[in-house]
């Protein structure tokens, strides 16, 4: 059975973070590029404004008073009314929550002290992603033995059974399976996926594919259809699932 259709964002962002300058500043950018704006300075805030009322997007910093970003998005990608597409704001130094907030799903992270022109850009990229359609290779789903892939309904079937996908999941997924056996670099991989390679880590990348991995292959360690071409990048073998 399909999971449910989520009802759309309200089109807002939702900034999650407690320094009140952090907050002004963003707002102030965000605003004068047309977007809406709300914001909650702690965990427990967040999530009540999280549940009255689903944002576009959510800016989270990390280090949160009450309840922590990575709890937060940890609770968001379990909450299908709740999963939307998550900017972290990560202190600089600190690899293990950008690298713990990306295994759990978050889309995009910016660290700690920032350009708002840059995170502004970093927003309008996720959110194209986020509702635009999934690539430039035609609206006709991808079949291969196992596994379907949907860009209009951005459904994904494995052996017969739905496949819950983050936006930057998918988009990954479509743009691989859809250039099959095709070797990509992790900077090609952020370019055509994530829109940009100049501030991101490639090991984004290697996070999301594992993810992927996890979620689609009957052994992880052992892909079939997200190889590893070791030296250079990965590819999507279409072979069977097994």
């Amino acid at each position: 059975m399909m999971p449910a259709t989520q009802p759309p964002p309200s089109g807002d962002i939702l900034i999650i973070d407690d320094e009140a300058s952090v907050v002004e500043v963003v707002s102030l950018y965000l605003q004068r590029e047309g977007f809406s704006v709300r914001s909650a300075r702690n965990g427990t805030d967040a999530l009540v404004a999280l549940q009255a009322e689903r944002p576009a997007l959510v800016i989270l910093d990390i280090m949160l008073p009450h309840i922590d970003g990575i709890t937060l998005i940890r609770r968001m990608r379990e909450t299908p009314a709740l999963d939307v597409p998550v900017i972290m704001l990560t202190a600089r130094g600190r690899e293990a929550d950008r690298i713990s907030g990306l295994e759990l799903g978050a889309d995009d992270y910016v660290t700690k002290p920032f350009s708002p022109a840059e995170l502004v850009s970093r927003v309008k990229a996720v959110l194209r992603r986020a509702t635009g359609k999934a690539a430039d290779a035609g609206d006709t789903p991808v079949d291969y033995e196992d596994l379907r892939i949907d860009p209009l309904t951005r459904q994904v079937v494995a052996r017969g059974a739905p496949v819950e996908l983050t936006a930057t999941e998918f988009n990954l997924l479509w743009f691989m399976a859809t250039r099959p056996r095709q070797v990509f670099k992790r900077n090609q991989l952020l370019e055509h996926v994530w829109g940009f390679s100049d501030y991101l880590d490639p090991s984004t990348v290697t996070v999301h594919i594992r993810r992927l991995r996890e979620k689609i292959e009957l052994d992880p360690a052992n892909p079939i259809w997200l190889q590893t071409v070791w030296g250079v990048g990965y590819k999507f073998e279409p072979g069977a699932g097994r």
